[in-house]
């Protein structure tokens, strides 16, 4: 950088290249005599003066120009030649070196180039003057590469966006077949196009179509073919438990049978290079609604006994009438419990429903009823087993 002292005698050197060239004049002519002595004493000094001035070649941004100055360093000339430089310019020798005569001091601007390389994007900086030399100067791989503005163009000291796409091998995998294409497309759905593959309906590949192709990148092609079906599907019902003291406890009673409700469900069905998936449910509505079951459950205490029918061997009737299944039914689905009672008979004897839904101790409870009334003419063959 400049010094004031420096500043100082570039700007006497200035004025007294003003004076030599200064025409003289008749009012001039007279001050010569008195001035003589002054010139004569400052001529040694003016040649020492004048063996100060420097021919140098100076090139700035490629420009060359050869020019006199009285700098002593390089930093002193460009305050000069009012260049300001940055840090991303270039100057050599450094702005501090001194000057002799002869030098040749080269400036070269840097310029923003807002670079998206390959899908990534970066601000860089360049001395080059094309987009050919920036290119160079970076590193960049150009043969066989995509470039957004032509290699030969010029880049201002404002700099420019390039967009660069370098040449990469991509494999795709379609249809039993492998195909390998050298491409700078700039999505892999341009390179598989380049590739001669086309996707039709609901096609896509193993990565996002608008998604970069990265060199020795191996796409898949998936060919897809989908429909719909519509199924219907059971509603399951709720069951709904009601105490109810008038039945004995153990005894349930259906008073109300549930009814399963109806849905329309509407499933996505998908097949992938000729592989079924699994069914995708996308909907469904309501086409029935279920019907709560209701159940009554007895809570009143069952009697223990029944005069005259306590002693008789119970266990040994059931065995041979139900082989003691308390809901056994037997095949004409008349006769049903651990003694067969038909509905008709259960209900005289005051049970509800059907025998075969009632508890072991109820249905005994009751046969022990009618007994007493009928003795064991109910059961014409196996009553005999009551004495045993």
């Amino acid at each position: 950088m400049s010094t004031p002292q420096s500043g100082h005698r570039a700007g006497a050197r200035r004025a007294a290249r003003r004076r030599k060239a200064s025409p003289v004049t008749g009012e001039g002519l007279r001050r010569i005599v008195p001035q003589a002595l002054v010139v004569a004493f400052l001529a040694g000094g003016t040649t020492a003066f004048v063996a100060q001035d420097k021919a140098v070649r100076l090139s700035v941004d490629g420009v060359p120009r050869t020019l006199h100055t009285f700098a002593d360093d390089v930093d002193e000339l460009l305050a000069d030649e009012g260049l300001a430089v940055g840090d991303h310019d270039i100057v050599a020798p450094a702005p501090g070196a001194a000057l002799v005569s002869g030098d040749e001091i080269v400036v070269r601007y840097g310029r923003p180039v807002a670079l998206t390389l390959d899908g990534q994007r970066r601000q860089v900086w360049t001395t080059a003057r094309t987009v050919d030399g920036a290119l160079r100067q970076l590193g960049v791989r150009a043969e066989g590469a995509y470039l957004s503005t032509s290699r030969s163009a010029p880049i201002s000291r404002q700099g420019l966006a390039l967009d660069v796409r370098t040449e990469r091998t991509v494999t795709f995998l379609a249809d039993g077949r492998e195909r390998t294409v050298r491409t700078n497309a700039a999505t892999v759905r341009e390179a598989f196009e380049e590739a001669g593959i086309t996707l039709s309906g609901q096609d896509t590949t193993s990565v996002p179509p608008a998604s970069f192709p990265r060199d020795g990148q191996t796409v898949t092609v998936l060919r897809i073919t989908g429909s719909q079906e519509v199924r219907e599907e059971p509603v399951p019902y709720a069951v709904e438990r009601v105490r109810d003291p008038g039945l004995f406890a153990g005894t349930e009673l259906v008073e109300r049978q549930g009814v399963p409700g109806v849905r329309r469900v509407t499933y996505s069905l998908r097949t992938v290079n000729g592989v079924r998936q699994r069914p995708r449910r996308t909907g469904e509505e309501t086409v029935r609604e279920p019907v709560t079951q209701k159940v009554r459950i007895g809570t009143r205490a069952l009697p223990t006994s029944v005069a005259g029918a306590d002693g008789l061997n119970w266990g040994a009737l059931a065995a041979c009438e139900s082989g003691g299944r308390p809901g056994a039914v037997d095949p004409s689905g008349t006769y049903g419990g651990l003694y067969q009672f038909d509905p008709g008979t259960w209900r005289s004897l005051g049970g509800t429903g059907v025998a075969q839904n009632a508890s072991a101790e109820e249905q005994t409870f009751r046969a022990k009823k009618l007994y007493v009334t009928r003795g064991a003419t109910p059961w014409p063959h196996c009553g005999r087993r009551l004495y045993r």
